[in-house]
């Protein structure tokens, strides 16, 4: 104690003042070194606060980023959506028009068949049809051939084209030279032909005059048309019921050619026509 207190004496102070600038500078010191570790942190700090700003820019960025392709997904999926509707009518107006389609080829099938089955039986009526005209061609062929062979033997008869010619001439009736009458003596030959003719059925019948070469065209034309006429009347008078044409050619067409009197005799006629008028005739016989 005793030391103590002599170091406390007067020749102690210089002591005391040491130890209170020791105290400053350490507090100095320390102050330095809070301030340093303050800087420190506070620099610290600040660059964690820059990274953590920098980290929150990128999730900001980030965040913005899948807000868009969220939106863009959402569009996306909305046109898909659309996409899909419209698929989805495209696919029912498919359907419609294919069950259209089938419709109408089922209908087209029923129509094909129809028709397959019309024209069936209308080539089944058209075979009967030619079967019956067959055997009314040769019905009529049979009449024909009968009434050839019965008209033959009274006077010269021949076949054409659409039927028979008789030829009332120098061997059956004769005309004399410019006259138009039937002698007495032909009418035989006429009331035989008229009873044929007057059962016929279905034949149209024409009655032609011609004359020789003797005079001109123009009196032979009347002339052949008064011999034409006279052998009508005598057939409606016997029983005919019809003469469907009387016509005279005068000298044309003539039978035998030359100027003989047997020639002239030939020529000197009247022939009858006999037409099937149920044919479809595109002109009337014309001798």
């Amino acid at each position: 104690m005793a030391f103590f207190n002599a170091t406390a004496g007067p020749g102690g102070q210089g002591s005391g003042d040491s130890s209170a600038k020791g105290s400053g500078k350490l507090g100095a010191i320390l102050g330095a070194i809070a301030v340093a570790l303050v800087l420190v942190s506070g620099y610290f700090l600040l660059r964690s606060y820059r990274r953590l700003q920098r980290r929150v820019a990128g999730l900001s960025q980030q965040t913005e980023q899948l807000r868009r392709e969220v939106q863009s997904a959402g569009q996306q999926s909305q046109a898909s959506a659309q996409q899909a509707s419209q698929a989805a009518a495209s696919a029912q107006t498919a359907a419609q028009q294919r069950d259209q389609a089938n419709q109408a080829q089922a209908k087209s099938a029923a129509q094909e068949q129809s028709a397959l089955q019309q024209a069936a039986a209308a080539q089944q009526k058209a075979s009967e049809a030619e079967q019956k005209a067959e055997e009314y061609r040769k019905q009529r062929e049979a009449e024909l051939a009968r009434l050839q062979q019965a008209l033959g033997d009274i006077a010269e008869t021949r076949r054409n084209g659409l039927g028979l010619v008789m030829t009332l001439g120098e061997k059956s009736i004769r005309f004399d030279f410019n006259k138009s009458e039937i002698k007495p003596e032909y009418r035989d030959i006429l009331n035989r032909i008229a009873g044929v003719l007057t059962a016929l059925k279905g034949y149209s019948i024409s009655v032609y005059g011609y004359t020789d070469d003797v005079g001109t065209q123009a009196y032979n034309l009347k002339l052949s048309k008064r011999r034409a006429q006279a052998v009508r009347d005598f057939l409606l008078k016997a029983g005919i019921p019809k003469i469907n044409t009387t016509q005279g050619f005068g000298k044309s067409n003539p039978r035998v050619h030359g100027d003989t009197p047997q020639a002239r005799a030939a020529n000197r006629r009247v022939e009858i026509g006999l037409v099937d008028s149920t044919l479809i005739l595109e002109k009337m016989y014309v001798p």
